[in-house]
């Protein structure tokens, strides 16, 4: 009689067949959406100045970006509004030709002339830090140049 015992019925196991499906489609739309910022900030965030004319730019993976302002560190980089950050140093107008160069050998030679030099600078930066970023941009010929700027609320 002990061959035929009844078994006891209880909750049936759950079915973990999909379950890395799931973790895989999970982990791939984060993967997709996620965007990685490319340089983290060691001046504080710039405050732009106002423009009517405003144009966005079409593609930003040629955009090379030149950040000046206040160091947000002002006990190793100094104090002042004139910081000129490249990738994620700061840095001088003398290095500015390198920055430029090392973007270029990263892109395809025939999307070198489509390379747009952004200069992000805080509206109470010294223009003369400008124009030294500007001098030393026409030295490696890189004449595409980007100043970043916020609409004009007025319009």
């Amino acid at each position: 009689m002990s061959k035929f015992r009844k078994k006891k019925k209880g909750m049936p196991a759950v079915n973990t067949a999909s379950l890395p499906d799931i973790v895989f489609m999970l982990l791939f739309f984060f993967m997709v959406t996620t965007t990685m910022r490319e340089t983290d900030l060691r001046i504080e965030n710039p405050v732009l100045p106002s423009a009517t004319e405003i144009k966005k730019l079409e593609d930003k993976s040629l955009v090379s970006t030149i950040y000046v302002g206040k160091s947000t560190d002002t006990n190793r980089d100094g104090a002042g509004y004139n910081k000129i950050q490249l990738n994620d140093k700061i840095s001088t107008a003398d290095q500015v030709p390198a920055f430029i160069l090392g973007k270029r050998d990263k892109i395809a030679e025939k999307l070198v002339p489509f390379m747009t030099t952004s200069i992000k600078a805080d509206r109470r930066s010294n223009v003369g830090t400008i124009i030294d970023i500007r001098l030393k941009l026409r030295d490696v010929n890189a004449l595409k140049i980007n100043y970043s700027s916020t609409p004009d609320a007025k319009n």
